[in-house]
Formats: structure tokens, sequence, C-alpha cells
């Protein structure tokens, strides 16, 4: 198995985590608690947490598939009557001075079941999926996504659905399907158009914006007009740009943040972290970490490409789109091109459920490509 094991993965992981620390004992400066020691622990556990998981053979895993989701769409279910409420959200679990929020690690446990589906369905002279064969990869997302979507966090769920849509699409479809879903963005322009955009007296006919949480609604009309409630809704974002277009080319350096410094950015040291990155270093270190980030993708897809079975190279494929979508969120929002959600940025923000559950997605990456030629 040693030949097999992803090195360029695992350094450029690893290059991403201590980038993260070293940005995060910036972010966490007095009078802020100091939570890079925190995510040094956690990173700890992380790794006890990834060696665990290479250790054992990924078919046991596969057989674990349906216990792993149940078990966690079971969590998301007990939140509803034990879990924590911080910041509109009843997403966390509260033991003592431990949090956990269980739909970071439901997103594993959706792509386990896609690809275990996936892989107990194949037939190899089967044409591509229909709508009535995709029921199965359909019912596996809807349950976890509408569970994380009631609590409500339409990040984490738009993140379980964007990642899903992935792996459904590497399954390959036909062809109607794929223009059902061009024609679906397409329908949600056009709502977003009518509810957010279009001219009219008011009140103004919606189609889905009475149905939206007042702060969701807000981040919507906040993303589409920026400037106008920047010290409402707007604020957060506005911020944000200030932060990033400040650091230049090579940033005001580690510590020397203004924006940062002076706690201009809220949650500077979770959702916003990049945010901090680019005032204190740079459009050029920015480019560093972004291709950090393409690594990770890059040899993870090859992880993919080569696996043993198809069990592993959907794993593999949802695992990357995972990580690629929360990137593409985190960073688009912090710019300014995307609505404000609630997207950490995996491995540069701090969380022990955000930190934990990526490790041990990259855990189940080094182990299929140590067992591609095992079996």
């Amino acid at each position: 198995m040693v030949p097999h094991i992803p090195w360029g993965l695992i350094f450029s992981v690893l290059a991403v985590c201590g980038l993260g620390i070293w940005n995060l004992a910036s972010a966490s400066r007095p009078p802020h608690s100091p939570v890079w020691g925190s995510q040094m622990g956690y990173l700890g556990i992380s790794m006890v947490a990834v060696l665990v998981v290479c250790l054992v053979d990924y078919r046991w895993i596969q057989r674990m598939a349906l216990p792993i989701y149940a078990g966690n769409i079971l969590l998301l279910i007990a939140l509803r009557f034990f879990g924590h409420t911080a910041k509109g959200a009843e997403s966390w679990f509260v033991i003592g001075p431990f949090r956990m929020q269980p739909a970071e690690f439901m997103k594993i446990g959706v792509v386990l079941m896609l690809a275990k589906v996936y892989h107990d369905d194949f037939q190899p002279n089967a044409p591509s999926y229909s709508l009535t064969r995709l029921w199965k990869p359909v019912l596996v997302v809807f349950v976890p996504f509408a569970l994380v979507l009631v609590q409500p966090d339409l990040g984490t769920a738009l993140m379980i659905g964007l990642s899903s849509l992935t792996i459904i699409l590497f399954g390959k479809v036909r062809w109607y399907l794929v223009a059902t879903l061009v024609a679906g963005v397409f329908a949600a322009g056009i709502v977003i158009w009518n509810d957010y955009i279009r001219d009219v007296p008011e009140p103004r006919p919606t189609i889905v914006r009475h149905h939206l949480k007042k702060h969701q609604s807000q981040r919507i009309s906040g993303w589409l007009d920026p400037e106008a409630d920047l010290r409402g809704s707007g604020y957060h974002a506005a911020q944000s740009k200030i932060a990033v277009g400040s650091g230049g080319v090579s940033g005001k350096g580690w510590r020397e943040g203004t924006q940062t410094g002076l706690r201009f950015l809220p949650e500077q040291h979770t959702d916003f972290i990049f945010s901090v990155w680019a005032e204190e270093h740079g459009f050029v270190m920015c480019i560093v970490l972004l291709v950090l980030y393409g690594a990770i993708f890059i040899f993870g897809l090859g992880v993919g490409f080569n696996a043993r079975d198809r069990f592993g190279a959907f794993v593999a494929v949802g695992v990357v789109a995972m990580l690629f979508w929360q990137v593409f969120e985190n960073i688009g929002m912090v710019i300014g091109l995307l609505p404000v959600t609630g997207i950490t940025l995996p491995l540069m923000s701090y969380g022990g459920s955000s930190l934990l559950s990526v490790m041990l997605s990259i855990g189940l990456l080094v182990n299929i490509s140590m067992r591609r030629h095992m079996f």
C-alpha cells in the first residue's frame, strides 16, 4: 500500500492546514480568544482520525455506508429535540465546552451512500440514468437536504445539494435531465429577477421571497445591491471587500491588517477567514492558496480515476465536489460575487466539526489510493 500513498495530496492538505493556523493566530489576536490553539488540538485529533480511516479497508466502509448514513439522519432528527440554537439555527449539540455540528458529517454520509447506490446498481450494458432510475439517489439526497434546510441552515443544505448533484451527473444521466437542469438555472434567474430586481410598485408580487426568512432575503438583496444597506444586511460583504481590496498585491503583513485588528470584519475567524488572509498577505499569496486548493482537487480526482472499483471512484468524486463547492462559495461570498451563506473555508476556518469532517474525507481519498491494486 505504501507506494500508492498520495503524497502530493497529503502535502497540499497539510500546507493549507499550516497556513490556516498561522492565519488564525492573526485573526484571533487580543481581545479575541486565541482560537488557533484550539484549532491545533482539533488538527491533532483529526490526523489521528485520518490514520484510523486509512488503516480500515474501504470495502468495510462500503458495507457500513448505510449505517453511517442512517446514524447521521438520526442525529439531525435529534437536533429538533436536544439541539442548541445559535445565530437563528438549531445546528449544534453542546456537550460542556464542546460543540458538534452533525450536518458537517452528514455531507460525508451522503457521499458514501450515493457511492454505494451507484456501485450496487451498476449494470454493464445499462443505458444512462433516466428519471425513473434516479429515485434512489434523489431519495438519498432529499432526506438530509430537507432536515438541514429546516434547521434552518441554507448554506450547508446548498453544499449537500451541489456535491450530490455533481455525483449524480458523474453517474451519467439522460440528456433531457441535463437540459432540465439548465432550464432550472434559468428559472431561478427569472425568480430572482421578479422577486428582487424588477421595478414594480410595492407590495411586489413575489414567488419565493415571502417564503424565506428575513435574514435570508436580506442576504440576497445585499448581494444584488451591495450599497443598499451598508449598515445592515450589506455590512458583512462591504467590510469583507474593503479588507480584500486593501491587501493589494503583497498585503499589509501578518497581524498588520486594520480591518482585522480593529474588528470591522464579522466572523473573521470562521466565515470570513479568507478576508483576513487577503488583507494581510495580498493577491500573490491568495493565488498560492488557490493553487494549493487546486492541487487538492486534482490529486483527489486522480484518486478517483485510478480507483479499483466504482465505489472508490464515486467517493473520490464526491469528496472533491464537496470541497470544491465549499471553496467556491466561501471565496465567492467574501469577494462579493455570491450571497453570504455562512459557509466555512475548508482547512482554513476555525471549527472542530468542519476540520474533522474535511480531514475524514481526505482520509477516505488516501485509503482509496492506497488500496487501488490490492483486490
